[in-house]
């Protein structure tokens, strides 16, 4: 009866997802190819449902009834996809991931908007002149759902390119009484430096989050929202190809990893602290880690779950906030601060290699600041060290001195005092003090919580 009693659910799911695919009840995505897009395609959008009740079987909702389809919840939250330029006609890949990871995160309705006739076409002036028409349909759609009891502030609109900017549109027409739009990489290509009322901005809904990955190619440069982040400063990503040579990915890999780096944001379980900051090289020298203005909340994390930082950034100016990836996920980097002081008569420069360890040698991450550096008497120099993984219970430190110089005398770097700090997490930072490095040669040392009084 125990076994039964979880059984259960799971057969019944599986039985009703197999007779919807033996009566034709679901709905795909449609599929075209390069044929279709070089002869252009005319616009058509389709609704298409997915709930936890059918979430690997989209059903293709009606424009006009909604009563049509009871597995529609208007009191539930209800999300719409909307995808972007699709040059060659075939289905975004990452369609299947993303409805199911926002089903498993809540019980929702998720409407993908199947706006591929309009959108595959090797005219890009074509399809940018087509979103308004797409808007226009959504923004019918969300109408009815008005009409039948649905509240607005319960509508998330998340837009990829030129859906970024659709959602803006959609978001305009209801005076920015939507809930919550999320522009992944905005497309740039006529729209940069368009008036407001001409691509996404932050009055378009209650709330506008916007992820930049492909600024100097496909991507739109600019802050478009409440809060703008700029992943590895916004242009090239981790493990995209850096040649021509590597044909169509080096033209999308950059502008595509923005849908990647959020979906694995949707759980819950991956995310990045993103720091404000005037430029992407003050922040990787560690110039902009205060996140005092957000109080015990921190400097918010990028991703699904930046909504618990509404009330704040709302009272706050448009900013750039900025966080560095890996090349494949986990994408997302944990973030330490080290502070250094020597005693040394005369100044060094530089470059420190850090280690963390808990202890065991299975949790070895290494981090060497890219920068020569300048390390002065009774001076604090700030290292911002970002490490591939996050690593709990540091219990040791293994550091590194070196000039980078082959033809430079042998130095060392006498130490007052050494912090580690980690960003992520609410720890009390970590120290050392008073030893010697010595130039190329690595000493491990056992942190131990700091002495306050001494800084």
């Amino acid at each position: 009866m125990f076994l039964w009693q979880y059984l259960t659910p799971f057969l019944l799911t599986t039985l009703y997802l197999c007779k919807a695919h033996l009566v034709g009840r679901c709905d795909k995505f449609t599929d075209l190819n390069l044929a279709h897009a070089f002869l252009g395609t005319s616009v058509r959008v389709r609704l298409l449902l997915y709930t936890r009740h059918n979430h690997t079987c989209g059903t293709l909702i009606s424009h006009t009834n909604l009563t049509q389809h009871p597995q529609f919840n208007l009191s539930h939250t209800t999300t719409f996809i909307i995808h972007g330029y699709r040059p060659t006609g075939s289905p975004p890949t990452w369609l299947l991931d993303i409805t199911e990871r926002l089903l498993v995160r809540e019980d929702m309705n998720v409407v993908l908007v199947d706006w591929n006739r309009g959108a595959a076409t090797l005219n890009y002036l074509k399809a940018v002149e087509n979103t308004r028409k797409v808007a226009d349909n959504i923004t019918a759609f969300i109408q009815k759902m008005q009409d039948g009891g649905a509240s607005l502030s319960s509508v998330h609109l998340i837009g990829v390119s030129l859906g970024a900017h659709i959602s803006g549109f959609v978001g305009a027409t209801f005076n920015g009484s939507i809930g919550r739009i999320t522009g992944l990489d905005a497309a740039g290509p006529e729209f940069s430096y368009k008036p407001l009322e001409e691509r996404l901005d932050p009055t378009d809904a209650q709330f506008v989050d916007v992820l930049h990955t492909d600024i100097d190619a496909l991507g739109y440069k600019e802050p478009l929202g409440h809060i703008d982040f700029y992943a590895n400063g916004g242009k090239d990503q981790p493990g995209c190809p850096k040649t021509i040579f590597s044909g169509g990915e080096y033209f999308k890999c950059d502008h595509q990893r923005s849908v990647i780096l959020f979906i694995d944001t949707i759980t819950g379980i991956n995310s990045a602290r993103a720091y404000p900051c005037s430029s992407y090289n003050d922040f990787l020298d560690g110039k902009c880690l205060n996140c005092d203005s957000f109080g015990d909340a921190g400097c918010p994390l990028f991703g699904y779950d930046v909504i618990q930082w509404k009330d704040i950034l709302l009272k706050q100016k448009q900013a750039k906030y900025y966080f560095t990836t890996n090349d494949k996920s986990p994408f997302f980097k944990s973030n330490y601060l080290v502070d250094v002081m020597i005693w040394s008569r005369s100044s060094r420069w530089g470059y420190l290699t850090v280690k963390l360890n808990n202890g065991t040698k299975e949790c070895d991450f290494v981090c060497e600041n890219s920068k020569d550096v300048e390390f002065r008497k009774h001076t604090e120099t700030k290292l911002f060290a970002q490490f591939d993984k996050d690593i709990e219970s540091v219990k040791e430190v293994s550091l590194t001195f070196s000039t980078g110089k082959l033809l430079k005398h042998m130095q060392k770097l006498r130490v007052l005092k050494i912090r580690v700090t980690n960003l992520e997490h609410k720890e009390k930072p970590l120290c050392r003090y008073d030893f010697i490095l010595e130039k190329n040669h690595e000493v491990t040392f056992k942190l131990l919580l700091c002495e306050e009084s001494l800084f």
